[in-house]
């Protein structure tokens, strides 16, 4: 059966998914924050907050804290590679495939 995501995705709205739970992306952004793409078949949803903006964080402990209640039990960091683009050298794009194969894997466990 496939399954399609929507492009956007509340934690509500996510918790309401039925078994497989998507692949969790951590996308790490400049100046520490952090947001979650979700990844499922040829689907990408992003998170969103309740206003339908980009639910951003400041850690990956917010992001366990946010997911594992709801059955994740880990996600792949990926970075934005900005510094080829500011040195003027022809950057390749990626997919988000290969992002999710090369990314690092953090799993989600919270303590006190």
């Amino acid at each position: 059966m496939s399954s399609t995501l929507p492009p956007s995705l509340t934690l509500d709205q996510l918790a309401q998914l039925s078994a497989p739970l998507p692949d969790v992306e951590v996308h790490g952004l400049d100046m520490g924050w952090y947001i979650v793409r979700l990844h499922q078949e040829e689907s990408i949803s992003l998170l969103v907050d309740n206003e339908g903006e980009t639910k951003r964080f400041t850690g990956t402990q917010w992001i366990s804290r946010a997911l594992a209640p709801l059955g994740f039990t880990h996600g792949t960091i990926t970075w934005a590679d900005a510094a080829d683009e500011m040195i003027g050298t022809e950057v390749q794009p990626i997919s988000a495939q290969q992002r999710m194969n090369y990314g690092v894997r953090v799993a989600f466990t919270t303590r006190g």
